[in-house]
């Protein structure tokens, strides 16, 4: 396996990486600001009032876009096998 490889792999499981963690990081920090923003408005300055609502937020995401993101993921290590068996790596 040559360094160019390597780089190729490491690039492609940072990408799968982002795409599978990107969706739910996303809707935390949506979440987030409009919880912010709802805090700023009324000036109520309750920590619980930040977790719960990221928290639900991002396990529906995760309920949701679960069965894709394992696909995704199942798809990565398929190849990343692959590859390993044809290099000669195992």
């Amino acid at each position: 396996m040559t360094d160019v490889t390597v780089v190729a792999i490491i690039r492609q499981g940072i990408t799968t990486v982002l795409t599978v963690a990107g969706p739910m990081l996303g809707i935390g920090m949506v979440v987030g600001l409009l919880v912010s923003i709802f805090q700023a408005t009324t000036q109520i300055q309750e920590q619980t009032l930040t977790f719960i609502p990221k928290l639900l937020a991002i396990f529906f995401t995760l309920v949701l876009l679960g069965p894709w993101m394992l696909r995704v993921l199942v798809d990565f290590t398929t190849e990343l096998f692959a590859l390993l068996s044809q290099s000669g790596g195992w």
